[in-house]
């Protein structure tokens, strides 16, 4: 039986960080679904030429990106190395949503992160895992915070500084990302109906993190040889 833990949010929510945590926690793999993404606009920005879907998912496949499972952890790869060296640049977190938004691209994702979890029980967070990709699973999250929260967060993250003038501009880019990833056709940017909205503003990480591990013990989901 494949089990998930699906948690879902906008950008700089605490998505990555949170669902790894709580992965470890309960003894479970952890994917993070934009990693892949972000894997799929590099290879769209290394094409030459206008942007072709099928041809994106063509260079996906002869680049091998991929999920894999080394040393008990989920690694993303891209032409057989890891690929967090070069999906984390400006390039790619600038043009994530538009690639992303595509719908051969998302289904291409989809089939990648349900075969990952067929490899074992998992904790997938994104933007659309409780809605489209594990719309069965059984514990379902949405991490909010306010904006002025995942700004810092992010400037922190990517080792700036925080100042007022910093906030603000990435608390516009984080607005513009939301609105994008809300209002795009295929599998927007939504809580599933059956998610619990946890809001992380006021929240410290281990804090966040024990919630949602009582939420994963308090359902059915880890009966029988649980680690939690």
């Amino acid at each position: 039986m494949i089990r998930v833990i699906a948690i879902d949010g906008p950008a700089a929510s605490g998505k990555s960080s949170t669902a790894g945590a709580v992965a470890r926690a309960i003894g479970f793999l952890h994917v993070d679904s934009g990693a892949i993404y972000r894997g799929a606009t590099q290879v769209a920005l290394d094409l030459v030429g206008p942007e072709d879907p099928a041809e994106i998912l063509r260079a996906m496949e002869a680049r091998h990106l991929r999920y894999d499972v080394r040393d008990g952890r989920v690694e993303l790869t891209l032409d057989g190395q890891n690929a967090e060296p070069v999906i984390r640049s400006p390039e790619v977190t600038a043009a994530v949503s538009r690639v992303s938004a595509l719908p051969l691209v998302r289904d291409w994702v989809n089939a990648r992160l349900r075969e990952v979890a067929g490899l074992g029980p998992v904790v997938v967070d994104g933007r659309d895992i409780g809605t489209a990709v594990f719309p069965d699973a059984p514990v379902k999250v949405y991490l909010v915070a306010m904006p002025e929260v995942r700004a810092t967060r992010r400037l922190r993250q990517e080792g700036q500084e925080t100042d007022s003038v910093r906030l603000g501009e990435e608390a516009d880019r984080l607005a513009r990302r939301d609105a994008a990833d809300s209002s795009r056709a295929v599998a927007p940017l939504k809580p599933a109906d059956d998610a619990v909205i946890v809001d992380t503003s006021a929240l410290g990480f281990e804090e966040q993190v024990a919630l949602i591990v009582a939420l994963v013990r308090a359902s059915p989901l880890l009966g029988g040889g649980s680690r939690v």
